[in-house]
């Protein structure tokens, strides 16, 4: 997919100084020459998520430029803790990358603070902002495909209650809620939303102890957004699924299509997932980079007009009235007849 547009917001002023240190960074592509790197968040390379995503997007770029994985192309660092995240970029520096991400918003002060120790070279951080010439900061509107997916679920769910399971508390884990609730409750306000947090995007079994206890409480889809704590909620709900094939019982994945998780046998109990393409991101960002166009200062922001989200339709699980109705509900966005809620308090205010 080719982004048709961005809404760039100028977080940096234009100094002639700012501007002699961009030109003197742009310069070191004229001979060809890039190479891009990334650092995970504790949920690692392979969360079938948010980290997932980023990493194929860096290795289409990397393919589609013919640069080979290591120093001198396209890599990435994978961090167990947080306290990995400062020696991985550190590393990434000394590796000569021209650009490094930092992915996910724990990284925002490891980037402010590298940032600023190395003027000359580029980073980006998903999911935050970081105000420096040589940053570019990365936002999705997650409430947008969020609020798609509070549609699908309320038009699917047979018992009227749904789920949520968050990772950790935070603008971005806010925002897929807000939107989600929303958009239940556009749909039948009477709908049971059930919220949880895991505490951590890397605790799959705490994910699925509490997958356990919503589906215990009558939820029959649950939408989680927690990175690899998800890999719980898919693990319970493949177990009951496999028990019993009668069960109804779905998830709906977050920031990559996953339906593949969902699979147990002839069955898939991926309902839908509300993808942030982030791979996308990371690619155009590298792109510009290396054709000396860097959005340095600038906060990028990716929604459903800059084709920066979407709702996955794999499976065909959803029935037609469904979609229509999503579809529906997403030309009205795109309209701007309807703004999702990206807060709890505008979440109040949208649902009173």
């Amino acid at each position: 997919m080719i982004f048709v547009g961005l809404i760039l917001a100028a977080c940096g002023g234009g100094s002639s100084n700012e501007q002699s240190s961009k030109d003197s960074r742009d310069s070191k592509n004229e001979d060809g020459n890039f190479s891009v790197a990334m650092v995970t968040d504790v949920g690692g390379v392979d969360d079938k998520s948010f980290n997932q995503s980023a990493w194929k997007g860096l290795q289409e770029f990397g393919e589609e430029n013919n640069l080979e994985k290591g120093d001198n192309g396209f890599d990435y660092l994978q961090s167990n803790s947080d306290a990995d995240y400062i020696p991985n970029l550190n590393t990434l520096v000394r590796r000569q990358f021209d650009l490094i991400f930092g992915i996910g918003f724990m990284l925002q002060e490891p980037i402010s603070e590298i940032a600023s120790q190395h003027p000359d070279t580029y980073f980006g951080i998903v999911d935050s902002i970081v105000e420096a010439e040589n940053v570019v900061s990365i936002m999705f509107k997650e409430q947008e495909v969020s609020f798609l997916a509070g549609v699908a679920a309320a038009m699917e769910t047979k018992t009227n209650k749904v789920g949520f399971v968050g990772g950790m508390e935070s603008d971005v884990i806010e925002r897929f809620e807000a939107g989600f609730i929303a958009g239940v409750k556009s749909v039948n306000p009477e709908i049971e939303v059930m919220s949880r947090y895991v505490g951590a995007f890397d605790n799959a079994d705490k994910g699925k102890q509490i997958a356990n206890q919503l589906y215990t409480s009558g939820a029959d889809i649950i939408f989680h957004a927690s990175g690899a704590s998800g890999n719980g909620v898919f693990a319970e709900a493949k177990e009951r699924k496999q028990n019993d094939p009668d069960a109804v019982v779905w998830v709906i994945g977050v920031d990559s299509d996953q339906y593949d998780e969902g699979t147990v046998g002839e069955y898939n109990v991926t309902l839908t997932s509300a993808m942030k393409r982030v791979d996308n991101a990371v690619k155009d960002v590298s792109t510009r980079a290396m054709n000396g166009d860097f959005p340095a200062g600038e906060t990028l922001n990716y929604g459903l007009a800059e084709d920066g989200v979407q709702l996955a339709t794999t499976g065909d699980h959803m029935s037609e009235e469904t979609l229509a109705e999503v579809e529906k509900y997403e030309q009205q966005i795109r309209n701007g007849e309807i703004t999702p809620p990206g807060t709890f308090e505008a979440l109040k205010a949208f649902t009173n």
